[in-house]
């Protein structure tokens, strides 16, 4: 469930354009009027206000290149992110990632995001940037872990809720002998499982694997793979039995100890908002005994901090 709040009776997009067009005029920004507006609306929403704001500014400016130079710091990276619908914001999110070598960003875009949306992702991925997802994998990463993303990206798998429990034991027992009972891991089967079946299989295959064997798959993985590779099974296993959990502990492990890792922060908030945020806002208060909301407070400051909780609607 999305915790975005709009106000019961919308201006329209030409409204809200003028007013932000209003915020940015005279010395300094109105940045209140513009998380005001922009916190409150949803994608197509945003995108028709863009529309407008194009239409009404003497050189059809964009609106995004105006924030741009309007805000600053983590309240810009925030706002300019929200901006963009979900299969072109994830789009930009993983190029950036790949440019800057960041692949665990990488790795939690592609492995936490459902077979629909990856389509749709590799569809913007290629209108904007003129190349293939698939290229910029092959390029920016190496060995188990890029054959792992490769495949995730490129094989089409079920999203509906029915299982196979013979295939799940079959699975479970394949797993067994590609990782504990052998020395040395076959990480091919590891890669085959993990990338052709849905969530839904891969939890039966879990629960199979628990049952017969008595220890977790997810301790298997971490037994039997390391590194990257082992990054991206845990994230594709974690968000098949619950995505909001999986983000719940990211987000704790981006405020955690000191100093605060804002591009995970805002990432997770940005990217979730509209999805999911209220489970994950139930499985944070559930396993860390507070409020998503209290913990961005405490990590946070000035508009950056209304911006967030603003998009993380009531302290609940």
């Amino acid at each position: 469930m999305s915790t975005l709040i709009c106000p019961p009776v919308l201006t329209s997009p030409r409204d809200d354009a003028a007013n932000l067009l209003q915020a940015f005029k005279g010395f300094g920004c109105d940045t209140g009027t513009v998380i005001n507006i922009l916190a409150h609306r949803d994608a197509t929403q945003r995108a028709q206000i863009q529309q407008e704001f194009r239409i009404l500014t003497k050189d059809k400016e964009d609106l995004l290149k105006r924030l741009k130079d309007e805000l600053t710091g983590n309240l810009e990276t925030a706002v300019l992110q929200w901006m963009h619908d979900p299969a072109g914001r994830d789009a930009i999110i993983l190029r950036e990632a790949f440019l800057r070598g960041s692949l665990g960003t990488a790795t939690e875009i592609i492995c936490s995001r459902t077979p629909s949306q990856i389509q749709l992702i590799k569809q913007n991925y290629h209108q904007k940037f003129g190349i293939y997802l698939e290229h910029d994998i092959e390029a920016a990463t190496t060995d188990d872990h890029k054959k792992l993303l490769l495949a995730y990206v490129s094989i089409p798998r079920y999203e509906g809720p029915e299982v196979d429990r013979e295939m799940a034991m079959k699975d479970a027992k394949a797993l067994y002998k590609a990782g504990e009972k052998k020395l040395g891991t076959d990480e091919k089967t590891f890669i085959q499982i993990f990338s052709e079946r849905s969530r839904a299989q891969l939890v039966a295959t879990s629960s199979a694997y628990h049952e017969t064997y008595d220890r977790t798959l997810k301790k298997a993985v971490k037994k039997e793979t390391s590194g990257k590779f082992e990054e991206a099974l845990l994230t594709i296993l974690a968000c098949s039995e619950n995505p909001a959990k999986y983000f719940a502990k990211s987000l704790h492990k981006a405020m955690k100890g000191l100093g605060t890792d804002n591009s995970t922060l805002i990432r997770i908030i940005v990217t979730r908002t509209e999805i999911d945020m209220q489970y994950i806002k139930a499985e944070y208060l559930k396993k860390y005994k507070r409020t998503l909301n209290d913990a961005v407070h405490s990590e946070t400051s000035s508009n950056y901090r209304t911006f967030l909780l603003s998009l993380l609607g009531p302290n609940c």
